[in-house]
């Protein structure tokens, strides 16, 4: 294809023509200009320094981290609405910080507070960083840690519990391997996550001679009792949520053959324990397991899509989370997309009739943030499409349908 034809035909497309005048809108007044210069010269940079009396702290972020372990705590994601409160903890780029106080406040450029704060890292330095700054640190690369959960919401169920109604349908057993295999004894928080609808000590009783159990003797280190729920429904949770730290290995069994085991796990037992009690409560949906922090993060619970949009012409497109919030705020009202070699048959096509290239017109935006599983997603009305200089513009109306953090 010759690129330089095919732009050749866009600029004689008959929708893109513009006059000088209506040129001249597109330019950048000189009063404005200056603001931007002026905003965008700091007069003060917040700079890290050693926190002297950091001893009090120590021991906070200490606990802190502690109750991640345990799940009375859990990382969560954010969106750039959400006002950072004083007395709270949040990670930036794997390191925690405690947003200790918060001056004199102002109000930002996006309406939210902003004001210099006191920061204080775990490393034992602080930082009078604006709060809008960080903000943006905490929702482009970090988190939020929640507070404390009380610990009577969930519960492992005992004989005690149950009840004549209550049907005992398996076992949720938790086993360390005591395989002399170094590759697998230099595991340190290595477990086998399984069920049992029989007594866990006869299941693992042949465990030597099988390759579920490395082809070696394994110790029982958790066993609970699954009631009222399909004992394969809850391995797969538990499997689904550890996915990330799944053991891979080969063993040997005894006629020489390989097998890679599936239900061995990197990851400590407390949080074995924490997983399991969500499982049970039914939260355990909301999250995921973080294995850099070692402890459990909320999770956005993607939904299935319900607007209709049977005879809608629909543009996918992938965003990045700042203007994805900024969409559906109502502050961001284009969303832009450059013509290139690769996208020019997405956002242009060549009428036939007269041989020449015309926008595509598309009644609504599907827009995703990044692309894991449990990205983010809106539909957004399409009310123009217009084009500048090699960019489509397409401008937006009201937001049909969200799946966002709030």
């Amino acid at each position: 294809m010759d690129i330089d034809k095919e732009l050749e035909k866009i600029l004689d497309d008959p929708l893109l023509n513009i006059s000088e005048k209506e040129t001249e809108l597109f330019d950048i007044p000189t009063d404005m200009r200056k603001a931007m210069t002026a905003r965008n010269k700091a007069d003060y940079v917040a700079q890290r320094r050693l926190c002297e009396d950091f001893d009090q702290f120590r021991p906070l972020f200490k606990q802190v981290h502690h109750d991640l372990k345990q799940g009375k705590r859990s990382l969560v994601k954010i969106s750039k609405t959400i006002n950072l409160q004083a007395g709270h903890y949040y990670v930036v780029d794997g390191q925690m910080l405690l947003l200790e106080a918060i001056g004199e406040k102002r109000q930002s450029s996006n309406s939210l507070p902003d004001g210099r704060t006191r920061c204080i890292y775990e490393n034992g330095t602080e930082s009078d960083i604006l709060l809008q700054t960080l903000r943006k640190s905490v929702v482009g690369s970090g988190y939020a840690v929640t507070e404390l959960q009380s610990e009577s919401d969930s519960k492992f169920f005992t004989n005690m519990d149950l009840t004549e109604k209550d049907k005992v349908t398996g076992n949720i057993y938790v086993l360390r391997s005591l395989s002399k295999n170094p590759a697998i004894s230099s595991q340190k928080n290595l477990h086998k996550i399984g069920f049992s609808t029989n007594a866990v000590e006869e299941r693992i009783a042949n465990a030597e001679h099988e390759p579920t159990y490395l082809m070696a003797p394994v110790e029982i280190v958790a066993n609970y009792k699954v009631v009222n729920l399909h004992s394969q429904k809850f391995e797969d949770l538990v499997h689904q949520v550890l996915q990330a730290v799944q053991f891979h290995v080969t063993v040997i069994d005894d006629e020489g053959k390989s097998h890679e085991p599936k239900e061995w796990f990197v990851v400590p037992l407390n949080v074995v324990n924490v997983i399991i009690k969500k499982i049970m409560d039914g939260s355990i949906v909301g999250y995921t397991y973080n294995p850099n922090m070692e402890c459990l993060e909320q999770r956005i619970v993607k939904r299935h899509s319900t607007f209709d949009t049977t005879g809608l012409k629909v543009l996918t497109l992938n965003i990045k989370k700042v203007y994805f919030d900024e969409i559906i705020a109502g502050t961001k009202k284009i969303e832009y997309r450059e013509l290139k070699q690769a996208t020019l048959n997405k956002y242009t096509y060549v009428d036939e009739t007269d041989g020449k290239r015309y926008l595509r017109r598309y009644d609504a935006l599907r827009l995703f943030v990044g692309y894991h599983q449990d990205r983010e997603s809106a539909l957004v009305q399409i009310v123009d499409t217009t084009y500048s200089d090699g960019i489509v513009e397409y401008h937006l109306g009201i937001v049909l349908e969200s799946d966002s953090i709030v």
